[in-house]
């Protein structure tokens, strides 16, 4: 989070932001913040459903945001530049597919840049991808935000499909010491897959029973569950209750030769969920 200098050079008054999740694919979200003129978008892996949700709210595309380099979270991004004329944002150790033909800034951990009247944190938290980032920001009249890609998930977090056990655990600890009223927009509705893991983990667990139940809900509704909140993830999310005594009992049915701290647990968890 920022520190108190930092706050104290922010903007003290923006206009209110609307948040929209465009869906997009069978299951990915490509989020959309706009102050009812300008907009962000972040990992517009398809640039259609992003340019239709902007002519509907009649809004510009100022900036994109690029999480990681996956195909569903990249690929529209050199039509919208080309189109829109925005700045784009991307990670400064993930090979980004569109860097021979669209200009972007490289950003990494430490990174601050501005944004529709917004000073916003960039994360490093690899894992699902070694150079995978994340997007933070406090508003002055609203919850905080976190665009946190494919690592974290409501219920879930990301395959390790670059990264360790030990890289995802760090990474998910730092999302959970954030505010707990943050708002997590994640990439993927996997919401209900990941809520049926999570009950074979802490089948005991009653604040995940109710949040399994509201979800559902949601969906039968053709509702979105996202953006979940931090304060939430850390009630539910397996991934970030690691060292509840349920959960580390839970891996250890699975595998008990593996040791119970916290990155052995979170590896065995990620494997059976791989499997599940």
């Amino acid at each position: 989070m920022f520190t108190a200098s930092e706050r104290a050079n922010a903007p003290l008054f923006m206009k209110p932001l609307t948040l929209l999740p465009v869906p997009a694919f069978n299951d990915n979200y490509l989020w959309v913040l706009h102050d009812g003129q300008s907009a962000l978008v972040v990992d517009p892996g398809d640039a259609a459903p992003v340019a239709e949700a902007l002519n509907a709210n009649g809004l510009q595309l100022e900036t994109i945001l690029v999480t990681h380099h996956h195909g569903d979270h990249t690929g529209g991004v050199s039509a919208l530049q080309a189109a829109f004329g925005s700045k784009v944002y991307a990670p400064a150790n993930d090979p980004m597919p569109f860097v021979k033909k669209t200009p972007f800034t490289a950003v990494d951990e430490g990174s601050h840049f501005s944004a529709l009247g917004c000073r916003w944190q960039v994360m490093a938290v690899p894992g699902h991808t070694l150079g995978h980032i994340a997007y933070f920001v406090e508003l002055s009249n609203d919850d905080p935000i976190l665009f946190c890609g494919d690592t974290l998930f409501s219920g879930g977090c990301g395959r390790l499909f670059e990264g360790t056990p030990a890289q995802m655990h760090q990474s998910l600890t730092r999302f959970a010491a954030l505010p707990g009223q943050t708002r997590v927009c994640c990439a993927h509705e996997y919401t209900l897959s990941n809520l049926k893991f999570a009950r074979a983990v802490e089948p005991e667990n009653e604040d995940l029973m109710r949040y399994s139940v509201w979800c559902e809900e949601r969906r039968a509704a053709l509702e979105p569950t996202l953006p979940s909140r931090v304060e939430i993830e850390r009630q539910i999310n397996p991934f970030l209750r690691v060292t509840q005594s349920a959960v580390v009992a839970a891996a250890q049915s699975k595998s008990p030769a593996s040791p119970p701290d916290p990155v052995s647990v979170l590896g065995v968890l990620r494997e059976w969920k791989n499997n599940s």
